[in-house]
Parts: structure tokens; sequence; C-alpha cells
């Protein structure tokens, strides 16, 4: 917490290398405050640890914001993989997760290109797993790191990169 509070207080309102207007360095609001309060707060309840969710910009010039994309996969991988990123794969995530909240707990490590959490077919719940893909390597590394043994709910969740076995 102090070394966000740090950061808002060196950070916002500075003009970043290569920048030509300052940036907006602030601790995100709740998103879910009176939309879906009650269906994603659920999964939340009791834990100590929460994520304030992702960060939004005012004029969303310098972070993607998937709720203005309509082409979800086509973002731009900056380092290695040429157009689609860094595909992390998310597993023990509980019946009732959704993207939005993959957005939540992947947004604040860097730059998000797309989330899906993978769905049984006749009940639309979670099967339990999902992918991120994130456009940078240092950042992808770093949700692992951090989210890897994260429990949310009851669940301890592991976080990996994809790897491309077939399946057993």
């Amino acid at each position: 917490r102090s070394e966000a509070e740090d950061a808002v207080k060196h950070l916002n309102g500075h003009v970043p290398p290569g920048g030509s207007e300052p940036i907006t360095v602030k601790f995100a609001a709740n998103p879910n405050q009176g939309r879906n309060s009650m269906v994603m707060s659920q999964p939340y309840q009791g834990q100590s640890r929460r994520f304030g969710g992702p960060v939004h910009h005012q004029a969303q010039r310098f972070r993607f914001s998937p709720m203005t994309a309509d082409h979800m996969g086509t973002g731009g991988g900056a380092s290695g993989s040429p157009s689609s990123g860094w595909c992390l794969f998310i597993y023990n995530l509980g019946q009732d997760a959704d993207e939005g909240m993959l957005w939540q707990m992947f947004g604040p490590f860097g730059a998000v290109v797309n989330v899906k959490v993978i769905r049984d077919f006749n009940t639309n719940k979670c099967k339990g797993f999902g992918f991120v893909t994130m456009a940078n390597y240092e950042e992808a590394a770093m949700a692992i790191h951090s989210l890897n043994g994260y429990q949310l709910g009851d669940k301890v969740l592991q976080v990996s990169f994809k790897t491309n076995k077939g399946h057993k």
C-alpha cells in the first residue's frame, strides 16, 4: 500500500519520457459498485486480500480497454510472440468465475489483450480454468509470480504460461 501511495504521489501528473501529456496515476475505483455488486462480490466474501479492479484512465489513451473494443484478439504483442502476446493458463477457478473477474485480477499487472473463461456448454458454468493473454512478457511473468497460489474464495489458483501440450 505504501509503495502504491508513493507511486501516486510521484507519478501522477508526470510526463513520461517520450510522452507529450501528463499521466494520471491514482487508486482504481471499484467498478462493481452499483452494477452487479451482488453477483461479483460473492466470490470475494470472507477474504482479507482483494483486488481493486482495473486502472481506468480518463481518456483511455494509455491502456487497452476491453469495454471499447470489438476486436478481442487483435492486440499487438510487444516482445516475443508476433501478434498474439503471452498466453497464461489459470486453473482452479470457481464455477461462477467470469471474464470480468480475470480482467480485474490481471489488469493491475499490465496490458491485458484478451481473457477467456472456459464454460460447460450445457450449464454455462466455468469448467475451472481460463486463459489470459498479456502483451508484455515481464508483466505476464509478474502476474504469474503474484497470482500463482493466490486463494480466491475457497480455491487456490494455479497460474502459469500456457503450454502447447495435446489433450491427454
